[in-house]
């Protein structure tokens, strides 16, 4: 009778996300049932994220091992969507040292290793991208007449906005902020700058460029009427609608470029329905797409300076030579790997930001050029609970604020507190608190 059995459980779609959350639990769990366990450990990805694990444990049947899962915070949390339980010969190698005192110091190494995320009341998922446009009849036309999207508030930014973007004093703005229907979140805010030079941040770009937002990510019940409509609109695409499988959902996926080159990615599921926020013709933007020069780093700043969220990490190639969403050539579209990690302030299907690398390819900067009052994506906002504080903790960790300002009037969100960080790769996310003290 075998003295060891490996359970090997593996992740879900949204697994990586909730193991920041419950990660906590889960190694107070470990030293509860420390004694119990030969060998613990995640399984990773090339690009080192997590999408499983492996538990080795002392048992003299697999009822035990099996109970351990089962009882387990991770399982509570939906973390494994499928695991197996077998028996386990140790016929050679190190266990690590093979004493439980030794894998408490491994659980703590590791457990100090990974970034906490900001506790879930600190920091909610962003409310509204911001989006420089030189004409906003013209760039909100599609997203009001087929999308549906209504004018939430409209009119002049103040001239404390326009001190906060650090912008001269001949500087003035129009904007309009519209939301999907029944949405009030994943809203865009259309800036119309004038009285001081422009140019598009990612001007002549390819998708591997990096710098500057890529795209605001939407969904939609028809990607090809959607595809359709925008083309009749004057948009264009980086290819026709294509469909793939990622994280178990069947998706139908096109990425649409719109005036100086702002990109609409728009995602169709196919299968399991998607339940979570009404979709219709163009959905809420629940993501944005940056494209980095080095994705683990980039996804270490995020993660480890501004204490978000992973939902997943991991490397994507196409099973089979084809036409994809970025353009790569069909001869290389299985040999360039695309490295992406997403991260959110708290689990749900909002609120995300990506960022991309194309290894293996190499192109232009546009990190200088992503700062208004330049034409493209600007920003992301995500609303904070004690602004000031979540403020001093990031400076703390070496990140620098490149715009701030206190008790200004932004109309659709109200009096707000904000500031601003550039990562990276130069592209800016802003922070607010609504009616800060």
């Amino acid at each position: 009778m075998s003295r060891h059995y490996a359970v090997i459980a593996y992740d879900g779609p949204d697994g990586a996300g909730k193991r920041d959350w419950f990660r906590a639990a889960y190694f107070a769990d470990v030293e509860r049932i420390i004694d119990s366990i030969a060998l613990a450990g995640p399984l990773q990805t090339k690009g080192c994220g997590f999408i499983g694990s492996l538990v080795v444990v002392n048992a003299d049947s697999a009822e035990p091992a099996q109970a351990i899962v089962e009882s387990g915070p991770y399982l509570k949390a939906g973390v494994p969507d499928r695991w197996q339980v077998h028996p386990f010969l140790a016929a050679a190698g190190d266990w690590l040292g093979g004493k439980t005192g030794q894998m408490r110091r491994l659980l703590a190494s590791l457990a100090l290793s990974v970034a906490a995320p900001v506790a879930a009341e600190t920091i909610s998922p962003w409310t509204e991208a911001v989006v420089s446009v030189a004409d906003i009849p013209g760039a909100t036309r599609l997203f009001r007449d087929y999308g549906g999207w209504r004018v939430t508030a409209k009119g002049a930014l103040s001239r404390a906005e326009l001190s906060y973007w650090q912008l001269p004093a001949g500087a003035t703005a129009t904007f309009e902020r519209l939301c999907a229907p029944k949405a009030e979140t994943g809203c865009i805010r259309f800036v119309r700058f004038a009285g001081v030079a422009q140019r598009p941040i990612r001007r002549a770009a390819r998708p591997w460029d990096t710098g500057g937002i890529f795209s605001i990510m939407i969904r939609s019940d028809s990607a090809d009427q959607l595809f359709d409509r925008a083309l009749a609109l004057g948009w264009w695409a980086e290819s026709e609608p294509i469909n793939f499988d990622f994280g178990g959902s069947q998706l139908r996926n096109v990425v649409l470029t719109g005036p100086h080159g702002i990109n609409i990615a728009v995602y169709e599921r196919r299968a399991p329905p998607f339940t979570a926020f009404p979709v219709g013709p163009m959905s809420q933007a629940f993501n944005s797409m940056r494209m980095v020069r080095n994705q683990p780093a980039s996804l270490a700043f995020y993660r480890e300076k501004l204490g978000l969220g992973l939902l997943f990490d991991s490397d994507y190639l196409d099973p089979a030579p084809q036409i994809g969403n970025f353009s790569i050539p069909i001869n290389l579209s299985t040999t360039i790997p695309r490295r992406a990690g997403v991260v959110q302030p708290q689990p749900g299907e909002t609120g995300r930001m990506e960022l991309m690398q194309f290894v293996g390819f190499t192109g232009r900067d546009f990190s200088s050029e992503a700062r208004p009052p330049n034409l493209g994506i600007l920003s992301v906002r995500f609303p904070v609970k004690g602004l000031a504080a979540y403020r001093v903790a990031i400076e703390g960790r070496g990140v620098a604020v490149a715009y701030a300002a206190k008790r200004v009037t932004v109309r659709g969100i109200g009096t707000v507190d904000l500031f601003a960080i550039r990562d990276l790769d130069g592209n800016i996310t802003e922070f607010y608190e609504k009616d800060a003290k």
